[in-house]
């Protein structure tokens, strides 16, 4: 996106690079074409067991970004790889990456298990690197935690994937989801029983749509900045200025 105009000088700040400063305004966030294709999200949970919580209440929170108009994929984790253990090409790390890159907002679910999230919730996200090559897959993009215990509510296991989340550069929204007693909360068919954690989960998803479809547009411009691109301008004035090919 084009920068506003600025003047060329900025006397009250010297150690700023005037050409590259920016005054964001409301028109700012008009110029780009709106998305027309529903908005694309990916579903992470955090168990391999049978009948695995974190992974039901993935499913319910796809049926619901779906009837809000939302397009879904969920990974299984079954066979990822345990970071740095295997090559980049290995096939699960492919689809991870793959899908990471596709999607436009994500959804983490993790069992608290030691008071933590869990260790294949970690190993996925590890595996979704900070960058490839000039590309972040996650920076921009929204997101949404929840979590499921065994036992009293907790808030453990949401709290680390917000920290995740903005260490991965990525938009977080304020709303989330604990359910507590999970094993109480399923029936049978494995659909999540009414309750006002259901309803929660409800209210979660609606608020992913909205800020999916608020920011998705404007992502480049949300997460533009000064320090980068004071970077980008000097390594390209070396490869420019470079006496040697």
């Amino acid at each position: 996106m084009r920068r506003a105009a600025v003047s060329n000088a900025l006397p009250e700040l010297p150690n700023i690079d005037a050409g590259l400063f920016d005054r964001p305004s409301p028109e700012r966030f008009s110029h780009a074409a709106p998305a027309r294709h529903a908005p694309r999200f990916l579903l992470l949970y955090g168990s391999l067991r049978e009948r695995s919580y974190s992974r039901l209440l993935t499913e319910e929170a796809a049926r619901l970004l779906r009837a809000m108009g939302g397009e879904t994929r969920i990974f299984d984790p079954a066979g990822l790889p345990l970071p740095d253990s295997a090559p980049d090409d290995h096939p699960k790390v492919q689809e991870l990456r793959e899908l990471a890159q596709w999607a436009e907002g994500m959804v983490w679910c993790s069992p608290e298990r030691h008071g933590a999230m869990t260790g294949i919730m970690k190993a996925q996200i590890d595996w979704i690197p900070l960058s490839m090559g000039a590309v972040r897959p996650t920076q921009g993009k929204t997101l949404a935690v929840m979590q499921v215990s065994g036992g009293s509510q907790s808030f453990n296991a949401v709290n680390q994937l917000r920290v995740l989340g903005r260490w991965m550069r990525m938009l977080t929204i304020p709303n989330q989801s604990s359910v507590a007693k999970a094993f109480l909360e399923f029936d049978e068919a494995g659909r999540m029983k009414p309750s006002a954690y259901y309803e929660r989960v409800v209210d979660v998803m609606e608020e992913l749509m909205k800020f999916t479809l608020l920011t998705r547009d404007a992502a480049a411009y949300l997460v533009d900045r000064y320090s980068e691109r004071r970077e980008s301008a000097e390594q390209l004035s070396r490869r420019v200025n470079q006496r040697a090919i």
